[in-house]
């Protein structure tokens, strides 16, 4: 997949934040994924009130679906973040696991949503991806 991040001078600089503005990919096969939790495979929250390491886990999940479809982190070109009530430092938070998963070269455009509450309580934040292959 040939993935090219664009990030226009006239808009503000966002990949400091772990996402481009902008992500254009050749046609190739979509791939659609469902929104991540902190879900184990036993249907366990991994991390119980720790923004982080339940980011972390999603990521991971992510990953997971990825390689399961052929890819990998770098083939998604788009992330949604829905986050249970958003407040200023979950920002730096996620930013820190974006950047530390997707790095500062090419991550996918994103959107951050702030939600009064996912389809469990113990959740704090769900991700969901697309991806070109």
């Amino acid at each position: 997949m040939d993935k090219q991040c664009i990030n226009p001078k006239e808009l503000f600089p966002s990949v400091q934040y772990g996402f481009s503005q902008i992500v254009v990919s050749n046609p190739g096969k979509m791939v659609f994924i469902s929104g991540q939790v902190a879900w184990d495979e036993n249907m366990q929250i991994v991390g119980a009130n720790d923004l982080k390491i339940q980011t972390q886990k999603a990521i991971d999940n992510l990953k997971i679906a990825m390689e399961s479809a052929g890819g990998t982190l770098e083939n998604i070109v788009v992330l949604r973040i829905y986050k249970v009530d958003y407040k200023s430092g979950d920002g730096t938070i996620i930013s820190e696991i974006l950047k530390k998963n997707f790095g500062a070269t090419s991550p996918p455009a994103s959107t951050w949503v702030s939600v009064k509450g996912l389809a469990n309580e113990g959740f704090m934040i769900e991700i969901e991806a697309q991806a070109v292959l």
